[in-house]
């Protein structure tokens, strides 16, 4: 049983990553539910999912500062140094001034302190979170009494998304916002599934209706974009009062429900589970081969690097025609960057 559960959770976090990587190409790869809307609520729910009382605090602290924070600094060491090299060559620097500050306190409150790697900025975040909701976890109450305070929690947090500009309280207000979807996969896990079937065709009609409606609250992007729909988690822009947590329900329940409808067909699919095994390599890194393929291509063209420069990190050359090629490359080279990573790591340690 736990291999099975193994085995779909990998599921589930390669479709995540896929509609993280979908999203920063500006189109959704489930029509209606557009990435922005729901892509990184998914992860907070996933660790709900797998979320342990077993462990005590230290050790649960210890356990996810080696698996999220450590990895987390090394990548920031490496792209900074790999931003300092490009600086040069592409004619910018992608990326914060260099200070203390910017270096150990942004990750926490913005996570955009070097470009390449800012889609990371939810690793510190989701550290925060689970600190939290284990510590909370020692008062004991009602789990379904719980769930009504992280969801009064998450409606604080849109309130306060009014005062964003000040970036603890953008900490804040995203790690209350958080909280209520990491517990919302723990009860999943642990009380409701197999209890009830969430996945009838009547609430399959409900759920499609919902976000039918919840389109019209859409006010920042086109359908034709097929970005988010009144939320933004990271930069904490909230448009609306409970849309942001009905989007995120509705895309954690398409994302539960393709995974049941598909993986009796895609569970021995060993790239797709391989592309849930490493989805924080394919998160790190995704972004510097996007760049590496729109440099490449202006390089051919001899188009000035300028015209890259002078738009965000995300922009790449063509959308129109190359959006696919950028994702499928990206998913392929960061899946096997990560597997590359870990034999590596095993080796050393065999050495060691």
């Amino acid at each position: 049983m736990e291999s099975l559960f193994n085995n779909k959770i990998n599921i589930l976090k390669a479709l995540a990553i896929l509609i993280v990587v979908s999203g920063h190409l500006e189109f959704s790869l489930i029509p209606m539910f557009p990435p922005y809307s729901f892509q990184v609520i998914l992860f907070f729910f996933i660790a709900g999912m797998t979320f342990h009382d077993k462990y005590n605090f230290i050790e649960f602290f210890k356990k996810r500062f080696n698996s999220l924070l450590k990895p987390y600094f090394i990548y920031c060491v490496i792209y900074l140094g790999v931003t300092f090299l490009l600086a040069p060559v592409v004619g910018k620097f992608w990326g914060m001034p260099v200070t203390l500050k910017n270096e150990l306190i942004m990750p926490f409150l913005t996570g955009h302190q070097i470009d390449l790697i800012s889609p990371l900025w939810f690793v510190p975040q989701l550290f925060t979170s689970l600190m939290v909701y284990k510590l909370l976890s020692y008062i004991k109450l009602n789990k379904y009494l719980w769930l009504g305070i992280y969801f009064i929690f998450a409606l604080i947090a849109i309130y306060l998304g009014a005062f964003r500009d000040n970036l603890y309280m953008l900490y804040l207000l995203r790690t209350l916002f958080s909280l209520f979807f990491i517990h919302l996969g723990f009860l999943y896990e642990n009380c409701l599934k197999g209890k009830f079937n969430i996945f009838t065709g009547k609430i399959f009609g409900f759920v499609i209706i919902l976000q039918s409606l919840l389109w019209l609250t859409n006010k920042d992007f086109t359908a034709m974009d097929g970005i988010g729909l009144s939320f933004i988690l990271v930069w904490g822009d909230f448009d609306n009062w409970i849309a942001p947590i009905l989007t995120s329900l509705t895309g954690i329940w398409v994302s539960l429900f393709i995974v049941k409808k598909t993986f009796s067909f895609v569970k021995d699919w060993s790239f797709l589970q391989q592309i849930g095994q490493n989805t924080y390599h394919i998160m790190a890194n995704h972004l510097l081969v996007f760049n590496f393929i729109t440099y490449s291509v202006l390089a051919l063209k001899g188009i000035p690097f300028d015209i890259k420069n002078n738009a965000d990190i995300y922009w790449f050359y063509c959308p129109i025609k190359s959006t696919y090629f950028y994702f499928v490359a990206g998913i392929i080279l960061t899946t096997y960057l990560g597997i590359g990573i870990k034999k590596i790591k095993e080796l050393l340690f065999k050495i060691g």
